[in-house]
C-alpha cells in the first residue's frame, strides 16, 4: 500500500514558476516509482514526469521537456516537481501517482493515486 499526499499547487502567472511535493509512504515496497500527471476540465489524464526509485531514470511527457524537472529526496520521503516557465495550457489538477517496478507513461499502469493539488496559470 501507497499513501500519496500532494502540496504547492496555487495561482501563477503565464512565464512563473511553481515547485509541488510528494509526500509518500511506501510501507515497506520496493522499487516504487512515483509520478505525476495532470488533468484540465474536459481533457483525457496526461503524462507529465516520472523518477524511479533510484531517481537514476527519469521520463517526461513531450509538452514539458525543458520547463520541468522531477527529482526524488529519499529520506524524505518527498518527490518534487520544478515547473519553469509556465503557460496557461499548464493549467489542471496535478496528481502524484505510484506503481512498483518499471516507470512508465499511462495512467492506467499506475496503482496509487494522490487527491491531487490544482495549478491555474493566468495569461
Amino acid at each position: 500500500q501507497v499513501t500519496l499526499v500532494e502540496s504547492g499547487g496555487g495561482l501563477v502567472q503565464a512565464g512563473g514558476s511553481l515547485k509541488l511535493a510528494c509526500l509518500y509512504s511506501e510501507s515497506g515496497l520496493t522499487w516504487v516509482t512515483e509520478a505525476w500527471f495532470r488533468q484540465a476540465p474536459g481533457k483525457d489524464r496526461e503524462f507529465v514526469a516520472a523518477i524511479s526509485s533510484t531517481g537514476r531514470t527519469i521520463d517526461y511527457g513531450n509538452s514539458v521537456k525543458g520547463r520541468f524537472s522531477i527529482s526524488r529526496d529519499s529520506a524524505q520521503n518527498t518527490v518534487y516537481l520544478q515547473m519553469n516557465s509556465l503557460k496557461p495550457d499548464d493549467t489542471g489538477v496535478y496528481y502524484c501517482a505510484a506503481v512498483q517496478n518499471g516507470v512508465p507513461n499511462t495512467a492506467g499502469e499506475y496503482d496509487w493515486w494522490g487527491q491531487g493539488t490544482q495549478v491555474t496559470v493566468s495569461s
